[in-house]
């Protein structure tokens, strides 16, 4: 068994975001927001509330990127789970691939999982009805009008040929290929 194989467990892979990933982006847009909330207290400035409020709203937004702890990302041997999304059975998977768009200097790099059958079919459990409070946060999918989901790698705390070579030996080692 290689050293990957024994960190993901010998049946299945499960993957959070990494440490330092959205660190940057909560804790400073909290910051700046209660900065501007002081200022907005001391001087009544209709435009420090705005900015306060959009700064609050962004950091609220990438709150889940420093929940480090939580899974958010996974497979076994029934399929594949995503947090916000559900568990897609093996069997309604098409294809994974891994793509690679560069945006001027940036590379992006995106797991695209294009399903057989239509979405309500395709998922044994359906998660996107979401907590209240959970429902203006960021989710690690998107889903496409082609029956296409979309998870962008950057935030999780492996690398992308990673996350797809373990997603595809769960995938083989369930004898769906």
């Amino acid at each position: 068994m290689t050293e990957n194989e024994q960190a993901h467990g010998a049946s299945g892979f499960a993957i959070g975001y990494g440490k330092e990933k959205g660190n940057f982006r909560v804790y400073v847009c909290l910051f700046v927001s209660v900065f501007l909330l002081l200022v907005w207290l001391y001087r009544s400035s209709e435009i420090a509330l705005a900015l306060a409020v959009f700064f609050g709203a962004t950091g609220y937004y990438f709150y889940p990127l420093i929940e480090t702890d939580n899974a958010r990302l996974g497979a076994g041997e029934y399929g594949i789970f995503i947090e916000g999304f559900g568990v897609i059975p093996w069997r309604s998977i098409e294809s994974i691939e891994l793509n690679t768009n560069a945006i001027r200097t940036i590379e992006v790099n995106e797991l695209t999982l294009k399903l057989a059958k239509p979405l309500p079919d395709a998922l044994i459990a359906d998660w996107r009805s979401l907590p209240y409070h959970r429902l203006l946060m960021k989710l690690p999918w998107t889903m496409t009008r082609d029956n296409t989901v979309r998870i962008n790698l950057e935030p999780f705390s492996r690398s992308p040929d990673e996350i797809v070579s373990a997603l595809q030996r769960c995938r083989r080692r369930s004898g769906s290929t």
